[in-house]
């Protein structure tokens, strides 16, 4: 009985390894040549959502009116009133200059106008005089020509003396060195004991009205930019917005050095973290799109193709995106899209995709159209295992062929 056992645990044997695998394998399982190997793949949404155009470009926060203060008289400064970063309002005085001589002009001048003024009042008398005397005939021509002459002349005295002592006064009061606007100090350039001459600044001063950014853009971004367009600002160091503000003014040509244009932007709200000179990251909204369906741009797969154009014998790069949606959860078909606005790592589909379809953003690469895909995350189908002979000898077999031992 021993002998019958083996000869049919060796038939048993040779018939499991001519109906399991192949000849190059064996031990394989049993596959379908004709079945498919799922490719594992990430997929995402596609969702609906607002996407906006945006251009970004950098700039420095500056005030929008920068004044230069002068000194309008010359002589030594005296006495400093303002330093850096004083907010000092429209008339207040910055620096002193040394007004003694003016103060004494002022009062030569003074003196001159009361002394202008005393003959211009003898000499118009005399010449009504003189006049009414003539209209009689009891005086000469020439006598009545000199009286109107030194009236003229101690009329033309007396507008000198008043210009001067005008002159006089202003440069008195020019001895104050004061801001012509509501502002904050940005550079002092005059210290105590230094000479003030006009045409030199002492000052600057930054106008407190509002704060503006400049930024220059190529052309084909330049060509976009409209006057009232909205700006978000981020400090380069943060990721949030730090400030808001809408374009103001536009350069109506490019500089022709760097090809560039320039765009001014006002502030609107400034936060904490806005300051004079701040470097900030300028985002220009030119067109946002309600309910647009958006997909990661990882999801898009580029064909570019090379053109040869016979005639100007130019090569030409033709760019084509497509992307893949899982289809009943396990098939991949491909769509050819037609883009649309592009913000950050979020791409508008035109055509091509639905919102709510799942797309491929992982793994799509090496796909072609229809393939049998696996989503990762989903729960895959699991054969039962299989059990060594030799094991199920030990496990079942063995057990019933000594039972079956007399």
């Amino acid at each position: 009985m021993k002998k019958t056992y083996h000869y049919s645990f060796f038939i048993a044997l040779v018939t499991l390894q001519s109906c399991g695998g192949t000849s190059e394998n064996p031990g394989a399982p049993f596959n379908n040549p004709g079945q498919q190997r799922a490719t594992s793949v990430e997929t995402i949404i596609a969702s609906s959502q607002s996407i906006s155009e945006q251009i970004k470009s950098f700039g420095n926060i500056r005030a929008q009116e920068i004044v230069d203060v002068t000194p309008q008289v010359s002589n030594r400064i005296t006495e400093i009133h303002a330093e850096l970063g004083d907010t000092v309002q429209q008339g207040e005085v910055l620096a002193e200059i040394y007004a003694v001589p003016f103060r004494d002009s002022f009062q030569q001048a003074k003196s001159q106008l009361e002394q202008s003024r005393s003959s211009y009042i003898r000499d118009s008398l005399q010449f009504y005089r003189q006049q009414k005397l003539y209209e009689k005939d009891l005086i000469s021509s020439s006598e009545f020509d000199n009286a109107r002459a030194t009236f003229q002349s101690s009329k033309a005295q007396l507008e000198a003396s008043r210009a001067s002592l005008t002159q006089s006064r202003e440069d008195l009061n020019n001895t104050n060195i004061t801001s012509p606007v509501y502002g904050v100090v940005l550079n002092r350039n005059i210290s105590e004991g230094d000479l003030a001459t006009t045409g030199q600044t002492a000052y600057e001063v930054a106008n407190l009205v509002g704060y503006q950014a400049r930024v220059f853009l190529p052309m084909e971004e330049w060509r976009k930019v409209k006057i009232g367009q909205p700006v978000d600002f981020r400090v380069s160091n943060q990721p949030q917005v730090s400030g808001r503000g809408r374009v103001t003014q536009i350069s109506p040509r490019l500089d022709p050095s760097t090809g560039l244009g320039e765009v001014v932007i006002s502030l609107t709200d400034r936060g904490p973290s806005i300051f004079q000179g701040v470097l900030v990251e300028s985002i220009i909204n030119i067109e946002t799109r309600d309910n647009a369906v958006v997909i990661p741009r990882s999801a898009l797969v580029e064909k570019v193709q090379t053109l040869i154009e016979p005639e100007s014998n130019t090569i030409q790069l033709e760019r084509s995106y497509s992307a893949f949606v899982v289809q009943d959860d396990s098939l991949a078909l491909r769509r050819e899209l037609t883009l649309g606005i592009e913000q950050g790592n979020q791409i508008e589909i035109l055509e091509g995709v639905q919102a709510g379809e799942e797309v491929i953003i992982t793994g799509q690469n090496n796909l072609d159209d229809s393939t049998k895909v696996r989503v990762a995350g989903q729960q895959e189908f699991e054969e039962s295992p299989q059990t060594p002979i030799e094991q199920a000898e030990q496990d079942g077999d063995a057990p019933s062929a000594d039972r079956s031992t007399p």
